[in-house]
């Protein structure tokens, strides 16, 4: 079965995605910062919100798969699950006697089960043995595995550069078990069985946020609180290694939560139209890296080498890169208070569904009408409760296959 993607824009065929869930509502005042979460959401509501968002792309006839029913369907390989209890219970918090206890537990679950144990975590006050040191001491609602809110956020633990998917690696602490959970469905599935793959959960950070691919062999990734210069220096290498890419744009961003990931920051809606967030878009810059040959090893092994610019005004090194004229832009808002406002709420980050037709949360008015305005056709969707975990339609989205450009 073909899948990939060259193109941010090409025709969108099959995404992954996951429905909100139990995990969901395991957040608490005292978790949800250490989860990632701005806020505590209304889990029945952001389900209706996420039903809609899928129904919204199957009416475009793109085929959604969710990443649970892809773990549980994989789970029912023995060998997988095998894989999936040692890495869970692998976390130096439990301590002997409870790991050994949760081997045992958790190689009884059924695959949906263990699924929602991997995913929604578990609770001290939910386990029936291991009583121990661990156990005694830990508070009865504290989580000896932790729930995976921001599964949501399909995007960011893989992402597919032609044919090929990169497993990210993912910075923060409350998120490294998502990519694990991603590769295994891509190593062991049988949809992805054979599935070419570049860059992995133990090499340096890149997150998915933060990959863009401009056009066939221009990818532009964010710098900044989730994605280091080294994770980029080592996915350009391997892009270029395998002719995946011949020109990678590193694009230094702030290191703050409201620009976490280059998509909270501009998103593209055609071959040549971006939607940028105003208050930064002059700011932007682009070192753009491309490869310059190959240097032996002792070994006899070969080792690119990279050519790094000097850092040029972002939009005309990606256009210069995309071989273009000009990338034309789209301001978030009317004006820098309004544009901030919408960029908070995910303005920019739009999923696009083909040339000129992308979906975007129905709140923000301003940046919708400019959009529409350049001639792009809106699909909005609710995101009230969705949005309390900072992302947009292009976070919730893995695409899988797009029509190539």
């Amino acid at each position: 079965m073909a899948h990939g993607a060259d193109s941010e824009v090409g025709r969108l065929r099959t995404v992954m995605l996951h429905r909100p869930g139990p995990e969901l509502s395991r957040l608490t005042p005292r978790n949800n910062d250490r989860l990632l979460f701005d806020g505590i959401p209304w889990v029945a509501r952001a389900q209706d919100e996420h039903d809609a968002f899928a129904q919204a792309l199957r009416d475009r006839d793109v085929e959604v798969l969710y990443l649970t029913e892809l773990l549980t369907e994989t789970l029912t390989d023995e060998t997988s699950r095998q894989i999936a209890v040692d890495t869970v219970i692998r976390g130096l918090e439990l301590g002997d006697t409870m790991r050994h206890y949760l081997r045992g537990f958790l190689a009884e679950a059924t695959p949906a089960d263990l699924t929602t144990y991997l995913t929604a975590g578990i609770r001290n006050d939910e386990v029936r043995g291991g009583f121990g040191l661990v156990t005694s001491l830990l508070a009865s609602d504290a989580f000896l595995v932790d729930p995976l809110p921001n599964l949501l956020f399909t995007r960011d633990s893989s992402v597919w550069v032609r044919d090929r998917v990169a497993i990210t690696s993912l910075t923060m602490p409350a998120r490294k078990r998502e990519t694990e959970l991603t590769e295994l469905i891509y190593t062991r599935h049988p949809r992805f069985v054979g599935t070419p793959r570049i860059h992995g959960a133990h090499y340096e950070h890149v997150e998915g946020g933060d990959v863009l691919l401009l056009s066939p062999g221009v990818v532009a990734v964010g710098v900044g609180e989730r994605t280091t210069p080294a994770g980029v220096e080592r996915i350009a290498r391997q892009m270029f290694d395998q002719d995946l890419a011949h020109t990678v744009l590193a694009v230094p961003i702030a290191q703050e939560r409201a620009t976490m990931h280059l998509d909270t920051i501009c998103t593209m809606v055609d071959v040549d139209l971006m939607v940028v967030y105003e208050n930064v878009a002059d700011s932007l810059v682009a070192y753009a890296v491309t490869p310059a040959g190959l240097t032996e090893s002792p070994d006899g092994s070969g080792s690119m080498l990279l050519d790094v610019a000097p850092a040029r005004p972002f939009l005309e090194a990606a256009a210069d890169a995309m071989g273009l004229d000009k990338v034309h832009r789209i301001a978030t808002g009317l004006d820098p208070v309004e544009a901030e406002r919408e960029q908070w709420d995910d303005g920019n980050n739009t999923l696009a569904l083909a040339p000129r037709v992308a979906v975007a949360y129905e709140r923000n008015d301003g940046t919708n009408a400019r959009l529409e305005d350049a001639g792009i056709e809106v699909v909005r969707i609710a995101g009230s409760e969705l949005g309390s975990g900072r992302g947009g339609p292009r976070c919730m989205s893995c695409p899988i296959e797009r029509d190539p450009l």
